[in-house]
């Protein structure tokens, strides 16, 4: 094992690689935008919108496009990369595939259906019923009287019986099927051109590039298998089985973690900054799995990441100093601070700053900031 990495140098890293340390009003297009190879959870009312213009991008916003992948969450990639990326967030086996759907696999292993075969039959029925944008509800209805009963369930919020709910998120992208963005309820519509087969490969046949572990590791590194494993909700034991061969041991405050051999020397070099940006609640920088690396306190990690109602994170060159919400009223809009200690005059208007452009990003013209508790 190397010689330990300090915590700053982590975030010195993240920050870097997430490119938060590029102008927030810059003009890069979504080609010069790494994460998109892991996909921006699209959650929140600004969403992955702001996660990218905060990373100074302004692309055409039709060159990407929205599918249910990790975590059945729905996340923007480059819509070129769509076939890599429905390879790359496939399970890695059939543990794998049974973990990621949760309790939809008992009945399927009551009635000796094996999880995979379930997904495609799923995909297969999915891309059958899309001939034209379809309203999720709709192809609920449709599913359920081409299913047999172990892929039903009875929903009391919903008072009806319709396919268990990741089942039905995981199945769509491999059936050649994107989401409308803003629909509410979801619209699902076919990928232009789209060829390949439901669930003929899997994870471990991905592009590198694409290679949703290989990913954690560019963009949440140092890490373990099991924040990969809690990442992508695949059990520890598939993870540690497609670990990347070029993958490096090193010692964060005292833990043995991993970093990708070709990311080493800028784990040790990357320098620090002191850009601030108001990220949204599920932008990427904080959907790590190891959260006490970035909010050491356990009463502090419960203000950024509550069950219900996540705030966003005001960050300054990858530090956590603070929280923020949005109060919209008509083209009005106040953002509500929490600073964490003392912010100095700069800081305050650094964050002010920020403010007005996520007041102009919304169309809205920025009223006050105003401190809470």
């Amino acid at each position: 094992m190397s010689s330990a990495t300090s915590l700053t140098q982590v975030a010195n890293f993240r920050w870097h690689r997430h490119q938060l340390d590029r102008a927030a009003a810059g003009d890069a297009d979504h080609r010069d935008c790494s994460i998109l190879d892991l996909g921006i959870q699209n959650t929140g009312p600004d969403g992955a919108a702001w996660a990218l213009r905060i990373r100074g991008v302004r692309g055409d916003a039709t060159e990407l496009a929205l599918a249910w992948t990790l975590r059945g969450a729905p996340h923007y990639y480059r819509r070129r990369d769509l076939p890599a990326i429905a390879v790359a967030t496939s399970p890695f086996s059939e543990a794998d595939a049974a973990k990621r759907i949760y309790d939809a696999n008992r009945p399927l292993k009551a009635a000796g259906i094996p999880t995979l075969s379930a997904l495609q039959t799923v995909a297969t029925a999915m891309r059958d019923i899309v001939s034209k944008p379809t309203v999720k509800g709709e192809m609920s209805a449709q599913l359920t009287t081409r299913v047999t009963e172990p892929f039903l369930r009875f929903c009391r919020p919903c008072n009806a019986t319709h396919l268990y709910e990741m089942p039905f998120r995981l199945a769509a992208l491999q059936a050649g099927l994107e989401l409308q963005p803003g629909t509410s309820p979801p619209v699902l519509e076919r990928i232009p051109g789209w060829r390949r087969r439901p669930y003929t490969a899997s994870g471990s046949d991905a592009d590198p590039r694409f290679d949703v572990i290989r990913g954690y590791l560019r963009f949440y590194g140092p890490a373990t298998p099991a924040h990969v494993a809690s990442f992508l909700d695949a059990p520890v034991k598939d993870v540690k089985a497609h670990w990347p061969v070029d993958a490096e041991e090193i010692e964060v405050n005292g833990e043995k973690r991993w970093i990708l051999e070709q990311d080493r020397e800028d784990l040790l070099g990357s320098p620090s900054d002191s850009s601030t940006r108001l990220l949204g609640p599920f932008d990427p920088y904080v959907q790590l799995k190891d959260r006490e690396t970035l909010v050491p306190d356990p009463a502090a990690q419960k203000t950024v990441w509550p069950p219900l109602g996540r705030p966003g994170t005001v960050v300054v060159g990858g530090t956590i100093t603070g929280l923020w919400r949005p109060r919209a009223s008509g083209k009005k809009l106040k953002v509500a601070i929490t600073p964490w200690g003392t912010w100095s005059r700069s800081a305050r208007a650094a964050v002010a700053e920020q403010a007005e452009i996520l007041a102009e990003f919304r169309g809205v013209e920025l009223s006050e900031l105003v401190e809470v508790s």
